[in-house]
């Protein structure tokens, strides 16, 4: 009986820390911030919940960004944006997603879409910096 409270505080703690950051972590990461207060969790625990939590749509998976996923505990429609040179991934509010997308693709293409997702790629605001700076140089 002990063993199904730990799983379910640890459960809770995973999904606290994902939602009390705007960094879109990766797995290691949520493992990293609990892992002082939990000894015994490992990071099987922590896939299996991320997991768990992106079925039942408390979570979003971001995508894969430099080889690792990346999860999202807001679930209100908005876009991302992606540092193709350092991995950082920044919201894009939702101004820049259509709500009337889904029907009008749902519309042309005879299908039923549940939900899509837009990622812009580029360079964020550090990496452009540098960027610059290089060029300056």
């Amino acid at each position: 009986m002990e063993k199904k409270q730990n799983f379910s505080r640890k459960r809770k703690a995973i999904l606290e820390v994902l939602r009390g950051t705007k960094s879109h972590p990766t797995a290691d990461w949520v493992y990293q911030q609990l892992k002082p207060s939990f000894p015994d969790l490992s990071l099987g625990t922590v896939y299996r919940n991320l997991s768990r939590f992106k079925e039942d749509g408390t979570v979003v998976s971001v995508g894969v960004v430099e080889g690792q996923e990346r999860y999202d505990a807001d679930v209100t429609p908005h876009s991302h944006f992606v540092c193709t040179v350092c991995g950082t991934v920044l919201d894009v509010e939702d101004e820049f997603v259509d709500p009337e997308s889904d029907s009008e693709v749902s519309r042309i293409l005879g299908v039923r879409v549940l939900s899509h997702q837009v990622v812009f790629r580029g360079f964020c605001g550090d990496c452009l910096a540098k960027l610059k700076a290089e060029k300056g140089k």
